[in-house]
């Protein structure tokens, strides 16, 4: 008398599989990115980094910008052109620097970390609002003297001076972090790396 055979157990076609007791994730929804303690790291590079760049951008806003020519009588130091605009294109001056800055400082940062990551983004901003107030009061520093009385009285009466070197128009100051930021999201949704689909090659089916 021959013993009954154990059927052998048939491979389920149940498409909603129990998941992997180990728990481990399939490759392409693993994390894998720098880690929160990498990211921080690079992002006070990136935030020293631009800042100390505000140097460089207030000595350009020196040299660049126009001067507003000032003189002086017995009485009282008045603006020599009433109707000169250089204390427009001073503002003007700082603000076009600064939108120049942002978008180089983005392109820099991005070639630096394609990945992108919210640390970096802030890192940016912040960077770029530091540098600019940096920038300001760098070439405040630099440009002439703010006693403007003093001046005046070493260079004597009837001769022209230039006046100290002022940024009036104080929202200038955001150029630098709104263009870095504009700049740096448009590259990465342009250029940056994408997303893995999260049901490629998964081991469940899409939700009908």
């Amino acid at each position: 008398m021959t013993a009954p055979l154990t059927p052998r157990p048939q491979p389920s076609n149940d498409a909603w599989q129990a998941p992997d007791p180990s728990g481990s994730l399939p490759p392409h929804t693993q994390e894998d990115g720098p880690g929160m303690r990498t990211e921080l790291r690079e992002a006070a590079v990136v935030t020293v980094g631009v800042a100390l760049c505000g140097l460089l951008l207030g000595a350009l806003w020196l040299w660049l910008a126009p001067h507003v020519p000032l003189i002086a009588d017995a009485q009282a130091v008045y603006l020599k052109d009433t109707e000169g605009e250089q204390a427009v294109g001073v503002d003007g001056t700082f603000t076009l620097l600064g939108l120049a800055f942002g978008a180089v400082s983005a392109v820099v940062v991005f070639l630096w970390r394609r990945r992108g990551g919210v640390p970096l983004v802030v890192a940016l901003a912040v960077g770029g609002l530091l540098g600019g107030l940096l920038a300001w009061r760098f070439g405040v520093w630099l440009g002439p003297t703010q006693d403007v009385a003093a001046h005046a009285k070493a260079v004597g009466k009837g001769v022209t001076f230039d006046a100290p070197l002022e940024l009036k128009a104080k929202g200038a100051l955001l150029a630098w972090p709104l263009a870095a930021l504009i700049v740096h999201l448009g590259l990465t949704g342009l250029f940056g790396p994408r997303d893995p689909d999260p049901y490629f090659d998964s081991p469940y089916p899409p939700a009908p």
